[in-house]
This record gives C-alpha cells, structure tokens and sequence, in this order.
C-alpha cells in the first residue's frame, strides 16, 4: 500500500510540474477543456500513467497534443521518460461498470527530406564549415531538417467547394508539376479562418508523395523573420540565404507578417529570385490580395503577380455542410445530422470556428457523457461561439422556406409563375430583406437572379397578405418562427 501511494505521489508532483510547462504552450480554454479532466494515476519505471475520461479524449490528445506531451513528460524524467493512457471506457452492452485500458502514446514519424547537398566553405586554416541550418537550435543536437508538414493537413481533408474550387485544382497542378506550370509564384490569399494553411500543406504534402527526392520546406514568415534576425546576430547572413536557395518547394505561409521588415524582405527578395530563376516552385499565403499588401517592397508585390494569384471564399452552406461530415467521419463520430445543419448554420464566415464548434460539441458529449443534440449544440453555440455573427443567410432562408412548402430551391429560383412558387419566392425575398445585411439587388440576384424592382415588390406584395388572407399569414408566423430559432 505504501509503494502504491508513493507512485501515486510521485505521479502527480510530475504531472504538476508538466502543467505548469503546458499551461504557457496552449490557450486557457484549451487547458480547461482538455488537460485539467486528466489524472496522474501512477509513475512506475519511468512511465507516466495518465488517466483520460474516453477513448474520444484519447484520440484528441494524440491528434493534437502528443509532441507537447511528449517533451514535457521528457523534461522532467529524461530522455528514457515515456508516457501511457488509462482510458475509462463505457460497458454498453450491459450493466456493468466502466472499466478502464491501458494504451502507449504513439510514436509518430515526422516528415523527413532526403539530404540535401550544401556546399562547404573552406577556411584561411584549411578547415571546414557547413552552412548551419537555421531551424536547428544551438545547442541541442543536430538532426535532418523536417518539411514541418502537418500530415493530417492532405488533400484528402480538404473539402473542395465554389469557394475554393480554382486554388485546390491549381494547387493539385502544381503538385504534380512543381516548379515546371504557370503557376509560379502560386499566391493563395483570404480573410482568416478559411483555409489557406491546409491547402498549402496539402500541396506540400502531395509534392512529397509524387516526388519524394524533392525539397519541401513550410515555413511561416515570421518564422523566417526570426531565423534571418539570428542569421544577423552570428554573422551568417549568406549561409542563411544559400540555405533556403537550396530548397526545391518553399511554402510560405502568411507573408503579410514581413511588412516593414526591410532587411528581411531584401533577403526573401534574393531568395525568390533565385530559387524562381532556377525552376523551383514558391508558394505564399496572405490575407490580403498582393495590391492590397501596405508594407512591402513594391519589386516584391510585383513578383507575387508573376504567377497565379488565387482567393478563398467563405464557404457556402452545402460546403459548411460537407466539412463538418468529413469532419465527423474522420473522426469516427456519428452525429444527427440536424447538429450539423444547425453549426453550418450558425457558423458561416470562418472554418476554423466551424470546426471548433464541432469539437466543442463533441468534448461536452464526451465529457459529460451526454447525447449529441440539438439542444446541446445551442447551448454550445451561446456559450463558447459568442464572439460569432450568427447572422442568418439568405441561403438559410430559401432553405425554410423550400423545407416548409416542400419544393426544391432550384423550382423557388426558377422562372415559373404558378401562385404557389411565387409566394414561397416572396415570401424568400421578405424574410431574406429582414433578416439579412444583404441589399434589394443582391437578395434578387439570390432568388432566380430578379432585378430590385422585384425584390420591392415582392415584400410589400406580402405585407399586404398579411393583413388580408389567413391562411398565408399562418405560413408566414410559421417561418418565421422556425428562422429565428
């Protein structure tokens, strides 16, 4: 009984001091949510057994927070340290109660580039250097540089919609083709949240599948930036810049950040050049289109329209939709599919907040071993997306409205005349000017492509039903109640 506790004690004074490490690394929802639940239940030859509340808390840590597990866990036990699951898992198929299993963190492979030939430079003593890489550390040991892919990041994952559809087919191309198309530079721009990291480790990712001798290096600006400061600092600069000349596909990732950097864009400068001179394929990423960049150089912005320059749209509902499904499978999730209409509803300017949504639902559920409802998602929605528009669509609306008269949106948009349509039509048209943002034009460039005039028409045609026929005034309260939910 005394060596278990001293385990246990051991146990959690480590676990402790693994927090305190991981609380500064995460955001305070993400620690509240995913590593307070977590018990340190026993600390036994130099593995640490950690209990988490279900095999869905398993797999979201091992997704998501293995390499930040693993180095803390190793700080404090050493390089010999290992960590371990304990997963309550529910007896469903009787009355028994919750047992527990035992799982190893897995051991991911990172992917690795093949060598890479560097030239030397031969000192006055006869000795030699090696151009230093910059994304090793001085003074820790010296490993292969990594492509700093993320594989979950894949084509596979990317839900391809009409917001989206030309930069996912360039990208595809130039996968294929890197460096050797027309798309070169390949410039992705959109507003944050919609995508533009995935796909530019999605065409990494695939480039490495079709040539795997090839260089592929990710890299964010600002990590650049930092590198290129260190570079300075030690008196490197050209080792700096002959490292990066030396890669085949150099992905770039929020080039926005090198504004007012002057030094740094000089060296990118000559970086692009030559790696473009030679064949090699650049792709950037940026919240805004290349003439609407404030602070950098203007041969820069003119060298990021040599290629294609291509935007991410927010996506539409069958899009939102589709994500979250993909998601779900993904996942090994099932969820009612009014969940999922009701986030891709509620959500629809910002993917990454879409896919949090979806998590959140899912960690409640998990958490507080709850059903998946739409009762639950609302209260997710209120209480964790509040800094969301919930601002409804027109697409919403023609949804209701074609949902409650039972007839397809491509009948409601088209040009037939029978009474029934052309109500549901201005009834569409009504509820889209209340409740929308959206002007008289572009509400009836959404219904069947009709002028202002129409739209105009079409609403006062309604307030004065309202006031003369029953029945019509029924289906609108009806609608009207089911919007506003």
């Amino acid at each position: 009984m005394n060596e278990h506790k001293t385990f246990l004690n051991d146990a959690k004074q480590i676990w402790a001091n693994c927090l305190r490490i991981i609380e500064d690394n995460i955001s305070p929802s993400s620690f509240k949510t995913w590593f307070s639940p977590i018990e340190p239940i026993r600390l036994e030859n130099n593995v640490l057994t950690l209990q988490v509340p279900s095999q869905f808390f398993y797999e979201w840590l091992e997704e998501h927070y293995i390499d930040l597990l693993k180095k803390t866990i190793r700080k404090e036990l050493g390089n010999d340290g290992r960590l371990e699951y304990s997963i309550i898992m529910d007896n469903s198929y009787s009355n028994a109660p919750p047992f527990a299993i035992r799982v190893p963190a897995s051991n991911r492979k990172a992917i690795l580039n093949p060598d890479v030939s560097m030239p030397i430079t031969i000192n006055n003593d006869g000795s030699s250097k090696e151009i230093p890489n910059p994304f090793i550390i001085p003074g820790l040991k010296k490993i292969k540089v990594q492509s700093q892919l993320i594989d979950t990041y894949s084509f596979d994952n990317y839900v391809e919609g009409d917001c989206n559809s030309l930069a996912r087919t360039a990208g595809y191309a130039i996968s294929d083709n890197p460096g050797k198309n027309s798309f070169n530079p390949f410039f992705i721009y959109s507003a944050v949240g919609l995508g533009k990291t995935h796909l530019i480790h999605a065409i990494g990712l695939q480039t490495k599948t079709n040539f795997p001798e090839k260089t592929t290096l990710y890299v964010t600006a600002e990590q650049f930036m930092h590198q290129f400061t260190d570079a300075v600092r030690s008196n490197n600069q050209n080792d700096f810049v002959n490292f990066y000349q030396m890669m085949d596909v150099l992905l770039i990732d929020d080039i926005e950040f090198l504004a007012g950097k002057q030094k740094t864009q000089d060296v990118f400068f000559h970086i692009f050049n030559h790696l473009h001179l030679k064949g090699k394929q650049i792709v950037i990423t940026s919240d805004k289109p290349p003439v609407e960049l404030a602070g950098i150089e203007q041969r820069l912005l003119s060298r990021f329209k040599w290629g294609l320059a291509a935007d991410l749209q927010p996506p539409d509902l069958e899009t939102r939709i589709a994500i979250l499904k993909k998601k779900s499978y993904s996942d090994g999730i099932e969820i009612p599919y009014d969940v999922i209409e009701y986030l891709a509803y509620s959500i629809t300017n910002n993917i990454r907040e879409l896919e949090g949504a979806f998590t959140s639902v899912v960690a409640q559920s998990a958490l507080n071993k709850k059903a998946i409802t739409l009762e639950l998602a609302r209260k997710i929605i209120d209480k964790f997306v509040i800094s969301t528009t919930k601002e409804v669509s027109i697409d919403y609306i023609q949804k209701v409205v074609c949902d409650y008269f039972n007839i397809p949106i491509e009948i409601l948009n088209s040009k037939t005349r029978k009474r029934e349509i052309v109500q549901a039509r201005q009834l569409a048209m009504y509820f889209s000017k209340e409740h929308t943002k959206a002007s008289l034009a572009t509400i009836g460039l959404h219904c069947g492509n009709k002028d202002h005039a129409t739209v105009l028409h079409a609403y006062r045609t309604v307030q004065n039903l309202l006031e003369t026929d029953k029945t019509f005034k029924s289906f609108f309260l009806d609608i009207q109640k089911k919007i506003r939910i």
